[in-house]
């Protein structure tokens, strides 16, 4: 993995890492091949499902269970990294989405609000918790980056992906409403990175993901973009070249976000409509 050093001596915050698969694991990866120091965290019911310690162990990056919708484990979170990592944070990644909703196949005319109200805990609330305690702690430090990880559902309706689609729009409202207050007050960016559907465990999970994929991919003029490359991405809003930036919903999605229909899908949709 070729290292530009672009973030040598800073220290960061990785929430979401699960599996190899996941956005946040790669990002983990990226940062620390930039020269980044580290904390990984999850919900320790994530932690012990998935294979967290594994990266832990290869990246050298302790890691701190905490649930992101526990004000206290947040604030003992952002205590005990800045004490591991010996100073400030300067930056982290909010990497989470859940929706029991979609788990349990209830559609979105006939949800369960009290799954709902747990899908926008987890997917943005916690969004909200996280800077909330960081401000308060001072626990980032002037110029600092934040991002959360976000999907074009936001803005336009995809079936099937339900409740998650409400979820994000409130994600991104936050970054905007927070990203005011944080960037007067400390200079702190934040922004949220929409990414292409990508082959996460948690995309996957999202009923038709596939199609959702299949058809981006055609639909988007540099196809779509890979958890590598959001890591990529995420490396460079964290970096100093991005001072900048910020209340942003950045599109990375190889084009699809403002390509009306390209000449593959309109290929792939002649196709099928011939087989008919």
């Amino acid at each position: 993995m070729q290292s530009h050093s672009l973030l040598k001596g800073k220290r960061g915050i990785v929430f979401g890492a699960l599996n190899d698969r996941s956005i946040a694991w790669k990002v983990a990866e990226k940062a620390v091949a930039e020269g980044a120091q580290i904390v990984l965290t999850n919900a320790p019911v994530a932690i012990r499902s998935g294979e967290i310690y594994q990266l832990s162990e290869a990246l050298n990056a302790p890691v701190i269970p905490a649930d992101a919708t526990s004000i206290k484990d947040l604030e003992q979170l952002f205590t005990e990294a800045q004490e591991k990592l010996g100073g400030k944070i300067d930056f982290v990644l909010h990497s989470i989405g859940m929706s029991p909703n979609v788990r349990k196949g209830r559609t979105y005319d006939d949800l369960d609000y009290k799954f709902l109200d747990k899908t926008l805990d987890v997917s943005a609330i916690s969004f909200h918790k996280m800077l909330q305690v960081a401000m308060k702690q001072d626990a980032i430090a002037e110029g600092g980056s934040v991002l959360a990880l976000s999907y074009i559902a936001a803005q336009r309706t995809f079936a099937g992906y339900n409740d998650m689609a409400d979820a994000k729009s409130l994600l991104e409202s936050i970054a905007r409403s927070f990203g005011c207050l944080y960037g007067s007050k400390k200079g702190v960016r934040i922004n949220t990175i929409s990414q292409s559907p990508t082959m996460t465990t948690a995309g996957s999970g999202v009923g038709g993901f596939n199609l959702f994929y299949e058809v981006a991919e055609k639909m988007s003029p540099l196809g779509n973009a890979s958890a590598d490359e959001c890591a990529d991405y995420c490396v460079m809003m964290f970096s100093d070249y991005t001072k900048k930036v910020t209340m942003q919903n950045l599109f990375h999605d190889g084009g699809f976000s403002t390509t009306g229909m390209s000449a593959e899908a309109i290929e792939m949709f002649s196709q099928n409509c011939n087989k008919e």
